[in-house]
């Protein structure tokens, strides 16, 4: 009876420290940043508004092209931020055209207004 209750002691402890190991190896480990992550953190202004349509419009050019963007930004080959704009010209020079809607907002009677708005009022 005694080397019964022992030997359930052993096993349970034994279950314990193999839950204990279970649960060590099941923590998350870092995750790996992926190249789209790496460049839309450095993205300011419209940037992100950029990646998306380039992405949209040319899935793969643009795949191939965030995967530099992301290695020249870990080589510190491009420190700071990349604003839309910048974006934009980047893609437009390597080929790909991608429109941005844009708008022209003015101020009137202390709200913004679109500007083809102000215009019709002014007539």
């Amino acid at each position: 009876m005694a080397e019964d209750k022992e030997l359930e002691y052993l096993k349970a402890k034994k279950m314990l420290e193999l839950r204990r190991k279970m649960a060590a190896a099941e923590k998350p480990k870092e995750k790996v940043k992926s190249s789209r992550d790496i460049v839309a953190s450095r993205l300011v202004n419209r940037g992100l508004e950029v990646l998306e349509l380039a992405e949209k419009y040319y899935p793969e050019k643009s795949t191939f092209i965030i995967k530099k963007l992301a290695e020249l930004i870990e080589t510190k080959g491009i420190s700071g931020y990349i604003s839309g704009g910048e974006l934009l010209w980047l893609f437009r020079q390597l080929g790909l055209n991608i429109q941005v809607k844009t708008s022209i907002h003015v101020e009137k009677d202390g709200k913004l207004v679109p500007l083809t708005e102000k215009l019709k009022s002014e007539d």
